[in-house]
């Protein structure tokens, strides 16, 4: 089974916990803090493999979950970091937060990898806290929570030249005919139902991956027939060919047919119209195809047109001789602008607020990244390491800005899920 698009949630593993132990050793009677740091926990790691060519292994896997880092324990022991997650996905996978729409990866080459979610680091253990006013801390932190993420992975074929057409207008005849691939044909629409790649060797030596895309009728980038979901592997083509049955069989006009896919082309995306492109007439052994190209040549004055019977191998020499020469003269460009992708996005145009206050009917709600990450790694147990969550709050501001907000002594604060009075 073919698939090329999947959705599925990521969370990277959480870090061990901090340690709160104190040395007790017989001549050692005012022992100090001894307790080890935490573990960082699994990052979540998308790593090419060319082995694969569908994202069928992802299918089935809803949510992909790291692994807590080992927690710290006595006699300054550190715990040990939780491996990686390695998930493997075939070249020309891309990778998007749903949340922000922003593109994370495009995997497009052999070796590439990219980490989509970063395990949290370990909490400290108390020892981590020794100083001069405090020489033995009697609190430790809690792991750091890992990232977590909605994804969607969508892989999108590498092919130097892809060949669009209505059904049963050759594609795949042509494709066979050019290069070693097997696909499936057979004299009924929508044959084939996954594209098909194949690598062509021109009489030089050049060599190219050629990409037979199914599903091409009108409506296709709305949904009808196969289209949509194979649109997405024309964008990475650096030349279009389109393949037109000049026999009119079925009553089709060539004219009109070449219209439709570039208007559908259009519709999805319309740089695709910026491409170089050629236009291949295929089945000129069939009644009236003379006269169909030479009416279709009239209308269609600007695209260089190459009369071809597939099924003899008639004609196709030419073909994937202009294919080679037009790639040879195209530099590859970027599928995707700089400003979608993540790593490229300006914040500093985007200032957020380090938290923020609300009131939902007799409780205030706090909410921001720091103080939730502040709680989520605070562990309440001693009054030591309730009094520095406290301080660590008032530090940020928020005690302030609850109290110009008219908040009253005895009021309940919530974050995340605890609540707390405030004093």
């Amino acid at each position: 089974m073919f698939v090329d698009e999947v959705l599925i949630k990521v969370e990277a593993g959480r870090g061990g916990d901090g340690c709160l132990a104190f040395r007790r050793e017989k001549y050692i009677p005012m022992g100090g803090p001894f307790g080890g740091n935490g573990g960082r926990g699994s990052n979540i790691k998308f790593v090419v493999d060319e082995g694969l060519h569908t994202l069928i292994d992802l299918r089935y896997m809803k949510v992909i979950k790291g692994d807590k880092g080992e927690n710290g324990s006595g006699k300054n022991q550190n715990g040990s970091n939780a491996e990686d997650v390695i998930i493997k996905v075939p070249q020309g996978t891309i990778i998007t937060d749903t949340d922000t729409n922003l593109i994370l990866a495009d995997l497009k080459n052999k070796n590439d990898e990219v980490i989509v979610a970063y395990g949290g680091r370990g909490g400290r253990g108390n020892t981590a806290f020794k100083t001069q006013s405090n020489p033995a801390p009697n609190f430790a932190e809690n792991g750091e929570p890992g990232e977590t993420r909605q994804l969607k992975v969508e892989l999108k074929l590498l092919a130097d030249v892809g060949l669009v057409g209505m059904p049963s207008v050759g594609k795949s005849t042509i494709i066979s005919m050019i290069s070693r691939a097997k696909p499936k044909i057979a004299a009924y629409h929508f044959t084939t139902l996954t594209p098909n790649l194949g690598v062509v060797k021109e009489k030089k030596g050049r060599s190219f991956v050629v990409a037979d895309l199914p599903g091409l009728i009108e409506g296709a980038s709305n949904g009808e027939g196969l289209g949509d979901r194979f649109l997405k592997h024309i964008e990475r083509t650096r030349v279009i060919a389109h393949v037109i049955d000049m026999s009119g069989f079925e009553g089709r006009n060539p004219y009109d047919d070449y219209v439709t896919i570039r208007e559908e082309l259009k519709q999805f995306n319309e740089n695709l119209l910026k491409r170089p492109e050629i236009i291949i007439a295929n089945k000129m052994d069939m009644d009236s195809a003379k006269d169909n190209l030479e009416e279709f040549k009239k209308k269609v004055k600007d695209v260089e047109i190459y009369p071809i019977t597939a099924i003899t191998n008639e004609g196709l020499e030419e073909v994937v001789t202009k294919l080679a020469d037009l790639l040879d003269e195209i530099p590859a460009e970027p599928l995707y602008e700089e400003e979608q992708f993540e790593s490229f996005v300006l914040y500093k145009f985007k200032k957020e607020e380090p938290f923020t206050i609300t009131k939902e009917g007799e409780i205030w709600i706090v909410k921001g990244k720091e103080v939730e990450r502040l709680l989520q790694m605070t562990r309440f147990g001693t009054e030591e390491a309730t009094a520095r969550f406290a301080n660590k709050l008032r530090k940020m501001g928020i005690d302030q800005k609850l109290i110009e907000m008219g908040i009253e002594e005895g009021d309940i604060v919530r974050i995340l899920d605890f609540e707390f009075e405030f004093k």
